[in-house]
């Protein structure tokens, strides 16, 4: 089998945590989000789409 290389994504906090509710700050810290502006970097995967889908309101996704 070979294995196909994921494709990277850059996510960034675009809006505050401050307000959001306790499971949505969740998802966003397990992100690696500590703070607003920030940008990280993840593999596109099914889990990492599904946490971007939760809080998606407070993020903005560039590939």
């Amino acid at each position: 089998m070979a294995k196909t290389a994921n494709k990277k994504i850059q996510i960034k906090l675009v809006k505050s945590l401050i307000g959001c509710s306790e499971a949505q700050c969740k998802v966003a810290r397990a992100l690696g989000f500590t703070k607003k502006d920030q940008v990280v970097e993840h593999e596109e995967s099914p889990v990492i789409m599904g946490m971007v889908n939760k809080i998606s309101h407070l993020l903005e996704v560039t590939k």
